[in-house]
This record gives C-alpha cells, sequence and structure tokens, in this order.
C-alpha cells in the first residue's frame, strides 16, 4: 500500500511534485498539513530522501509541533533528524551556530516586545525626548517594518518624512547600537541577522545550502521581505523549494505579512509548478458558499473556489440586533438552546470579533447564563510580571551585558536601590564605556552613592554573581529554583499578605514546573535554550487547549482553528471593515479576507451579527450593516431581527428557552435581559415613557399585558421602530423574549 493511497488526487499531485519550485495553493480545510506532512513522508519513505536534507519552517511552535507529530507517525524513528520548526527559531539556531562569522556571540539573549519597548523609552530618555510625544507602541512598529524589509538605520528612510518618522530614524541608530551593547537580538533580528549571515559569509552559506537540499514553507501568504529572502539564499543552489498557502487567508500585513509574494511566486520561479487544492473538508456546502460570495469580491486573489462533499448545512444566520447588549444576549440564548436540545458542548462555540474590547458584553452574557467561557489573546502565561521579572533574573545571570533585565530586577524585590542611585550607577557605566552590572560591583568606591544604597548594590552583585557561578554546574530546573529562593523574589510574594501576591507565587511555582517539563521534554535543557525557548513562544500558540468552555476570540486568533459553531459578532460598517481601512483599499482588501478566516471557522453552523446602535467610545452610533453581509444572497442567509427586503409577515424570534435552559436554578428574568439590551427599566406593571412609534403599534404601550394565539399570556417590554415597522417586544414567562411585528402580531390585551 503507497503512502498515497491517503491522499484525494489533487493532494497526490502535490505530494509527488518533489524536484524544482513548487506553489500550492490550500484552502482553508482542504488539509494543507496533511500534504506537507505526507509529502515529507513519501519522500524519506518511498523516495529515500534522507530526512536530515529536509527543513520544513512556519509560523508558530504549534503549528511545527503538531507538524512534528504527524510526521513522527508516518516516519518513526527518522523524524529527529528532520529540520521542521518555525522561521524565528531556525534562524536563532543558525546564529547560534555560526553567528561568529557576524560578530554575534553565541549566548545573545533575545528581546520580545516588552524588552524592546522598554529599551526604546531608554533610548527616548537618553535623547531628551517625552515619550508621551511619540508612543513607544509607534516607534516599535516604524522600527520593525524597517526590519522586514532590511533596512539597516542607516539605509532606513522615512517614506511621508513626519516627526514620528524622523523620530524614529533617530531612535533605531541609538536602540540598534544599545542592542549590541547587551549582546541582545529583537524578533525582528533573528530574520536580518540570518539573511546578513548567508549573504555576507560564503562559507555559512555553502554549509547550509549544501545541508538543505528540499525546503517546504508552510503558511507562505504571512512572510515578509526578509522571511523571503532567507528563503531565497537557501534554496538558491537546488531550487527545490515547495511553498503552501492561501492568499485569502492572509490577515498579518498589520505585523508584516505580504501576501504580494505568494501571489507573485511564479514570477520569481517561473518554471514553478502550482496546484490548487480546493476540496474542503471541514465545513458545510452552505457556509461555503457564503465565504466565496464575500472574498470573490478581492480585486487581487488567485481563482480558486472551495467546494465540498459534506452536506449543505443550515444557511448561515444574519441576526439584526438592537445594540450590543441584545447582540450579545441572542448569542448566548442561541448557545443555551444548542447545549438543551442539540446536546453541544460550550467547546463546540467561539464567538469571533474583530477588537478584543468587544468580548465584555459576550463575558456578562455567558456569566449570566452560568456558561463557562474562555477568553484567548488575553495575557499569556509568560507576559504576566511575576513571570518576566523572574525571566529577567535568569536573563541577567546569562548575560551580564543585558542592562533591560538588569534594571527590572535590580530593586526588585525592594532592596532600598533608589533613582538616584541608578542614575549615579548608569552615569559611571557611560563614562567607562562598560556594563551596567560590573558598575555595580563598584558601588562602594562612588562617593555620590549612599553608605546604606552602596551596600544594598554589593549584596545584589555578591548574589547574582554567586548564582552565576552555578549556571553550568546545575541542571535547569535546580536553577531556576535556586534563583527564585535566594533572589527573595518568591518569599516577598509568600509573605505580602496580599491575595493578588498569593497568586502570583502561584504562577512562579508554575514556572519552575514549566522548567522541569523543558529539561524533561529537551534534549538540550541548557538556560539559554530555555530562554529562547520562552521567547519564541508565538501569542497564537496559546489556543491549543481549547475543548470545555465557549472560546472568546479576535478574528486574528481563529486563523488555524475550528469549531462546529461559530458567532462573527460586530459585522457592521467601522467595525468590520474597520474603520483604519477605510481609505486604503489594500487594507480593505485584509479585511475581506480577515471575514473570510471568521466564516471559514465553522464546521456546521455560522452566525453573523450585526447592530442598529452600537456604543463606541462611550457614545451611541447608528450603524450600517457591513459591506460583507450585502455580499451575501437573500437566498443563501437567513436573516432575523429585522423585515428582510421580499419577506412577508413573519415572526422575528430568537431561539425559544427551555426550563432546562435557566441553569443552576435561576429562573430567566426576560424583561431584566431586554432593559439591558434597550437600556430603559424593566417592566413593573406601570406604563413606562415610550419612544415615537409609527401608528401601526395601535394601542399597544410599555407594561400591557397581552395574549398571543402560540405563546400565550406575556408583558410588553418595549415598543420601538425598525424603519417604517413598529416592533412589539413581549416577555413570555415560558417561551422567552419574542420580538412582533404590531402590524401582524395578533396580540389581544388583557
Amino acid at each position: 500500500m503507497s503512502i498515497l493511497d491517503n491522499l484525494n488526487p489533487e493532494q497526490q499531485k502535490a505530494v509527488q511534485a518533489i524536484e524544482g519550485p513548487v506553489l500550492i495553493f490550500a484552502g482553508a480545510g482542504s488539509g494543507k498539513t496533511r500534504v506537507l506532512t505526507y509529502r515529507i513522508a513519501y519522500m524519506v519513505q518511498e523516495l529515500s530522501i534522507a530526512p536530515e536534507r529536509i527543513l520544513a519552517v512556519t509560523f508558530t511552535n504549534k503549528a511545527a509541533g503538531e507538524m512534528k507529530e504527524r510526521i513522527e507517525a508516518l516516519i518513526g524513528e527518522q523524524a529527529p533528524n528532520l529540520w521542521a520548526s518555525t522561521f524565528h527559531s531556525f534562524c536563532a539556531r543558525m546564529l547560534r551556530a555560526d553567528g561568529t562569522a557576524i560578530d554575534i556571540a553565541p549566548n545573545f539573549v533575545i528581546y520580545d516586545e516588552g524588552d524592546q519597548r522598554a529599551l526604546i523609552k531608554e533610548t527616548l530618555s537618553a535623547l531628551n525626548v517625552d515619550s508621551q510625544q511619540y508612543p513607544l507602541a509607534d516607534i516599535h512598529y516604524q522600527i520593525s517594518n524597517a526590519k522586514n524589509e532590511l533596512m539597516t538605520p542607516a539605509d532606513y528612510k522615512p517614506h511621508r518624512n513626519n516627526p514620528l518618522e524622523r523620530m524614529a530614524k533617530r531612535v533605531y541608530r541609538r536602540y540598534q547600537q544599545r542592542l549590541r551593547d547587551s549582546d541582545a537580538l529583537d524578533f525582528d533580528d533573528l530574520l536580518m541577522s540570518a539573511v546578513r549571515l548567508l549573504r555576507e559569509s560564503k562559507e555559512v552559506r555553502n554549509k547550509y545550502q549544501n545541508r538543505f537540499e528540499y525546503i517546504l514553507v508552510d503558511e507562505y501568504q504571512d512572510i515578509n521581505s526578509a522571511q523571503f529572502r532567507l528563503l531565497q539564499l537557501l534554496a538558491d543552489k537546488h531550487r527545490n523549494l515547495c511553498v503552501v498557502g492561501d492568499d485569502d487567508q492572509s490577515i498579518y500585513g498589520w505585523r508584516g505579512a505580504n501576501v504580494r509574494l505568494i501571489l507573485a511566486f511564479q514570477e520569481y520561479y517561473p518554471q514553478a509548478k502550482v496546484f490548487k487544492l480546493e476540496r474542503n473538508y471541514r465545513s458545510t456546502a452552505n457556509i461555503l458558499r457564503c465565504a466565496y460570495e464575500v472574498i470573490k469580491h478581492n480585486p487581487d486573489r488567485a481563482d480558486k473556489k472551495l467546494w465540498t462533499d459534506n452536506p449543505a448545512g443550515e444557511p448561515p444566520v444574519v441576526y439584526r440586533a438592537v445594540n450590543e447588549q441584545e447582540e450579545a444576549e441572542w448569542a448566548v440564548r442561541t448557545i443555551q438552546w444548542q447545549i438543551h436540545d442539540d446536546d453541544a458542548a460550550p467547546g463546540d462555540f467561539a464567538v469571533l470579533y474583530r477588537t478584543n474590547a468587544m468580548s465584555r458584553v459576550f463575558e456578562e452574557a455567558l456569566l449570566d447564563a452560568n456558561i463557562p467561557y474562555e477568553i484567548v489573546g488575553g495575557v499569556r502565561f509568560y507576559e504576566r510580571a511575576e513571570i518576566k521579572d523572574v525571566v529577567a533574573y535568569l536573563k541577567a545571570l546569562l548575560n551580564p551585558m543585558d542592562s533591560v533585565a538588569l534594571r527590572r530586577i535590580i530593586n526588585n524585590p525592594p532592596r532600598g536601590i533608589g533613582n538616584r542611585t541608578m542614575q549615579v550607577l548608569d552615569q559611571e557605566a557611560q563614562r567607562r564605556g562598560g556594563a551596567l552590572f560590573e558598575v555595580c560591583g563598584l558601588a562602594a568606591e562612588l562617593e555620590q552613592i549612599r553608605p546604606r544604597e552602596q551596600q544594598a548594590v554589593a549584596d545584589f552583585y555578591d548574589m547574582m554573581q554567586g548564582l552565576r557561578a552555578r549556571v553550568d554546574k546545575v541542571a535547569l530546573v535546580e536553577f531556576v529554583r535556586e534563583v527564585v529562593r535566594r533572589s527573595g523574589y518568591l518569599q516577598r510574594l509568600r509573605e505580602s499578605g496580599r491575595a493578588d501576591d498569593a497568586g502570583r507565587a502561584d504562577n512562579v511555582e508554575e514556572f519552575v514546573t514549566a522548567a522541569a517539563r523543558f529539561q524533561k521534554s529537551h534534549d538540550d535543557s541548557s538556560l539559554v535554550a530555555f530562554l529562547e525557548h520562552i521567547a519564541l513562544i508565538s501569542d497564537i500558540d496559546q489556543a491549543e487547549a481549547l475543548g470545555s468552555a465557549v472560546s472568546l476570540m479576535t478574528l486574528h486568533s481563529a486563523k488555524g482553528l475550528e469549531f462546529p459553531t461559530v458567532f462573527i459578532a460586530g459585522m457592521d460598517e467601522q467595525v468590520l471593515p474597520h474603520h483604519r481601512s477605510m481609505n486604503d483599499d489594500f487594507e480593505l482588501a485584509e479585511e475581506r479576507r480577515l471575514c473570510y478566516v471568521g466564516m471559514t471557522r465553522a464546521q456546521q453552523r455560522l452566525y453573523l451579527t450585526h447592530c442598529h446602535r452600537r456604543t463606541i467610545f462611550g457614545e451611541t452610533q447608528s450603524m450600517a450593516p457591513s459591506r460583507f453581509l450585502k455580499d451575501l444572497p437573500d437566498e443563501a442567509v437567513q436573516r432575523r431581527g429585522e423585515l428582510a427586503p421580499g419577506v412577508g409577515p413573519r415572526l422575528i424570534q430568537s431561539p425559544e428557552p427551555t426550563p432546562e435552559m435557566r441553569m443552576s436554578g435561576r429562573r430567566l428574568d426576560l424583561t431584566k435581559i431586554l432593559s439591558r439590551a434597550t437600556g430603559r427599566p424593566a417592566a413593573t406593571g406601570q406604563p413606562q415613557p415610550t419612544e415615537a412609534v409609527p401608528s401601526s403599534a395601535g394601542e399597544y404601550t410599555v407594561g400591557d399585558k397581552v395574549n398571543h394565539p402560540t405563546f400565550g399570556e406575556g408583558r410588553v417590554v418595549s415598543i420601538k421602530s425598525e424603519g417604517d415597522e413598529a416592533v412589539i417586544v413581549v416577555g413570555f414567562p415560558d417561551k422567552g423574549i419574542k420580538k412582533l411585528l404590531a402590524q401582524y402580531a395578533k396580540l389581544e390585551k388583557l
């Protein structure tokens, strides 16, 4: 039996095209990872290509880990000989091995985003520039973009020549010098330095070109210019470069990804073979049809259309809510209904939105319903302050030149080393042209520092020197445990008496456990390898253990995931597409791709919600439906919450709560829910003021007790206008909230 027997005909063709450049357009849910891993297995098992001759790179540790697991399942004991990693991990490994050829020390530290911004802040301070005038994030963005385009400080030229870009140029030069002084590289440097290493060292270039005869790249639509040049240099000798991606899922332009690189692949490699994987195994036919109706309007895209043998499934639902509160509550009632009527589990649902701020109303609604949820994209474990503090200790111990790490820990926990003392130490370090840590060892000689603080600095220096002597003499977990103990950091948290510090102490102990797991699972369990592992963990990697709760996340975080049921909230103009993209055709195209990615996460059910009104920056605004909703044919979707064009009299309703939906013994307070949704008091039996509505509302007023031929007795809790129609909102004790078009409601006043 051939390994190819497990693939469909299109996948088989893509797997068997081994020699020369290959471009595989792999649509959402088309088995992209399967093709990559089977291609490698086919090369090793059926073509007898040595796995050490193969390099496979992708963007996240999660994707790289999944790739390794699948490859190991296919080729067994030969799998460890294959290089499969992220771009950044590959570059870090290459630089540690051969970076001395361009004067990069093997024990360099990697600065994460927080470290980078701290260093930019230091640089602005050295330039006597107020960081409020030039936000750190904006300066960092300009420098990162320059590095993505392989521009050194000397090469960097402001595009618009505005004050921010001119300041970024000044900061970039000093920032880069400070990185060199600290023996540090930031994320962008890993790529930029790897490219420089291959360009400048013929010996190193030949080494890696000869070793990697076959190169495979996953998620190629997300590469930037630096990654593209890296691949060109590595593949230049054998030109066996296979790239897999989908331009319709390129959503990281704000991080430097350049979708044009996948679309122009054949320009760089005219002999490239091109394959399209258009068969989708994930979603229903109705979901795919709607997703295509959205994405087909992008002007610059490869011609392809997903299809499936899956059932047609339910048409996606487009729901128009009164405001964001009702939008969230309707979504949660729908989740309740499916949990109790369809035996769904909370982990079957994802709520996706454009920005993190939109999660709040969904959190509140889920809490009210006692449905467990998890926010994906919140503060990650390694971004918590206490973890970054401990990591800073480890960085400073590994590399005494790391001034950013040293500043973070020198008075943490408090040792009586104040700002004035730090200024003196800084000035002395600059005068001597040495490292800040070295000057700490000379504190007793600095008369500007008071004796008590001289002793505090000396004690800190001696403690760090004692720990440094232990770096290579004990196992990783033992060393980390010794650092958190001898530094006094863990003891300080345990003795503070504050509830939040108790939780922080637990996190520090969990960090020690993480070190133990790393030591057990990695052949290289050195401190260098552990810190590199931490630094290169992607923010996308945290979505690994979903399944027991409703997932709340941004559309960007949802890339690569799938769920039986997906809600995309905020399908309004100015929200999705985002208001910042309105005047830029390129950014607007990316917003359309973002919507497409969200829609294709859904396996069975898809709900798209938008609002008549939405509160943004504290102001309530009327909202227009997203242009992406207007792309959907009326016959392809169910429209709820409004009278759709050409549709006759009907009930505007949401799923009916069952007794089991009143979770934890709580009765669903329908009028309370509606009062939150409309912003008005709940009906108490006394008429409340109402807004002007069309005359079709008849004699009904808020508070009236009414009878409906189907739902029985209820109470009018709101009367509102939607276009020229009056809508009467009635709370029925056993049937939930129903929105009824007044003209056709057939209500009887009691």
